[in-house]
């Protein structure tokens, strides 16, 4: 995450498995099939827990997504906290958080994918992850409630850090089973470690993601990694303006590679950029790179609108009726 701290119902029966290594380089300039954005607001305020619906966070809505919608958006990423869904480890799901999870996505269903994303960094209640053990309970449970709305993927876990590449590959493989174990066949989004960044999936030291993320299975052969890239000086989202006008596809080029040579797929989970005309520049190749490579990067969420994001400059949800301007180079891609 970068801190600050309908369309036609035919498209819901056209999700369908994207197994890996099943496109080949002549669908190169396909477009990915889910270009949406990140919703973002129900994960808001971590250190309040459970915190305060409607005060502390918020679950978007049809109003929230209707811009996004008009503008032929077919996929929705939906962060969500990991302790409110589930207060204590390998107990019952939150019924009241449940609801307000079932309220959103019923008013999400115009989309043709909504990932339900834990957005927890590879922790609970701030401790790192050590064994699949807990995430894996938690995905159960979600993986049982939801394995018969296939336009709903799950999102593994937002950018884990701080913990080994190795170890996570342990926390995702462990997950990834459980949930296939439930008989959900949904697709899987699986991040790897060092905040899951296309620039730095060879980097990290200590088993690097290249390494550590290689050859992961899939008993329903439906699942796809999921990346992030902004395109700032430091790749965080944090700071103003965008390294250079190519600077995405630089900092993807190595990692599609790494993927196209194991015929396996990416979403682009997050990316993003300021409204200054570098970063305009900039979000413009890197869509048209991801146009172009269609044949690895099976979808994109654009990092983030949401009704409580005022004056976040990579915001993209209108302001006063007017569309923001990284979402008019958005919509050529739509």
């Amino acid at each position: 995450m970068a801190v600050p701290s309908t369309i036609a119902a035919a498209l819901l029966a056209a999700a369908v498995f994207l197994p890996s290594g099943s496109l080949d380089r002549a669908q190169v300039n396909e477009p990915p099939r889910f270009r949406g954005v990140n919703l973002a607001s129900a994960e808001f305020a971590p250190e309040k827990l459970p915190g305060v619906a409607g005060k502390d966070y918020i679950y978007p809505n049809k109003a929230t997504a209707a811009p996004f919608a008009a503008m032929g958006m077919t996929s929705i990423r939906l962060p969500i906290l990991w302790e409110r869904i589930q207060p204590k480890p390998f107990a019952s799901l939150d019924e009241a958080e449940l609801a307000r999870l079932d309220a959103s996505l019923a008013d999400l269903t115009g989309f043709r994918q909504v990932i339900i994303g834990i957005h927890n960094y590879g922790r609970y209640h701030g401790q790192p992850l050590q064994s699949a053990d807990a995430l894996a309970d938690l995905w159960t449970r979600l993986a049982t409630r939801y394995k018969d709305r296939p336009q709903i993927a799950f999102g593994m876990m937002n950018e884990p850090h701080d913990i080994r590449a190795t170890r996570w590959r342990t926390v995702a493989e462990g997950t990834l089973a459980a949930i296939r174990r439930t008989g959900a066949k949904n697709l899987v989004l699986v991040p790897g470690a060092n905040w899951t960044g296309g620039h730095s999936w060879f980097g990290g030291g200590d088993g690097p993601n290249s390494e550590a993320m290689a050859g992961l299975a899939d008993p329903a052969n439906n699942f796809a990694y999921e990346i992030h890239q902004y395109l700032d000086d430091d790749s965080s989202g944090s700071k103003p303006g965008c390294r250079g006008k190519r600077i995405g596809r630089e900092r993807l080029e190595r990692v599609t590679g790494w993927l196209r040579d194991r015929g396996a797929h990416a979403v682009l989970g997050e990316f993003g950029g300021d409204s200054s005309p570098t970063c305009l520049a900039a979000l413009d190749d890197l869509l048209v790179y991801l146009r172009d490579n269609g044949d690895v990067w099976i979808g994109w969420n654009y990092w983030a609108a949401g009704d409580w994001w005022g004056d976040y400059p990579l915001s993209i949800q209108p302001k006063d009726g007017k569309e923001r301007p990284q979402a008019t180079v958005l919509r050529k891609y739509l």
